[in-house]
């Protein structure tokens, strides 16, 4: 959880119904249509009932993009990584923009929307405190290992990699790739392949 959320754990069937109102509403309108009075109005309570599980809006955005984490580290753990560095980079990545593209409100709060506790590059992820970055090192070590790719910093390239992933993505969501899903399926798949020619 992010330093700035906090839960009371008296009753955890509210606190879980009102995240999941705080999503419905995200997922629907956008992360400025996440308050208080409508969320609260949802769930059937009044809005200061809110705030015994929840100290603020910020708060309240927290817990729904670190339950986003979750579900996006959980899935980077369920897929058997297999094949080349470039197939295990490209499952990795697919897991990236399958998510996007499925819940695009949600992405942009986890990874553009600026909040407290958020991750940042370098200090957070050379310590390894990112589940859905690690990966991402993980499969560029036993690539640099194997002689598959040239010796380098991997927390770095993994880095840029995933800022090619959100560039491509974000361009996409935002309208200014006039492609097809198919389409720009593969045009994602054909940059991250081109960087890899690069580091090899």
């Amino acid at each position: 959880m992010s330093r700035s959320t906090k839960s009371v754990p008296t009753t955890p069937t509210t606190a879980a119904a009102i995240l999941a109102a705080a999503r419905d509403l995200l997922d629907r309108k956008g992360v400025a249509a996440v308050a208080m009075r409508p969320v609260a109005e949802k769930v059937g309570i009044t809005p200061m009932a809110i705030y015994r599980h929840f100290a603020d809006r910020d708060s309240l955005l927290n817990a729904v993009a670190n339950a986003g984490f979750h579900d996006l580290a959980a899935q980077l753990q369920s897929i058997h990584l297999k094949g080349d560095v470039e197939h295990r980079l490209m499952q990795v990545g697919e897991v990236f923009l399958d998510a996007a593209l499925q819940s695009p409100n949600l992405y942009e709060l986890m990874f553009l929307v600026p909040r407290e506790g958020a991750r940042v590059y370098p200090r957070d992820f050379k310590a390894r405190r990112s589940p859905t970055f690690n990966p991402t090192v993980n499969i560029l070590e036993d690539a640099m290992r194997n002689g598959e790719l040239q010796p380098d910093d991997a927390i770095e390239i993994a880095f840029e990699l995933s800022a090619l992933s959100h560039g491509l993505i974000v361009l996409y969501l935002g309208g200014r790739v006039a492609q097809t899903e198919k389409q720009f399926r593969s045009l994602y798949q054909r940059c991250f392949r081109r960087y890899l020619n690069g580091l090899r």
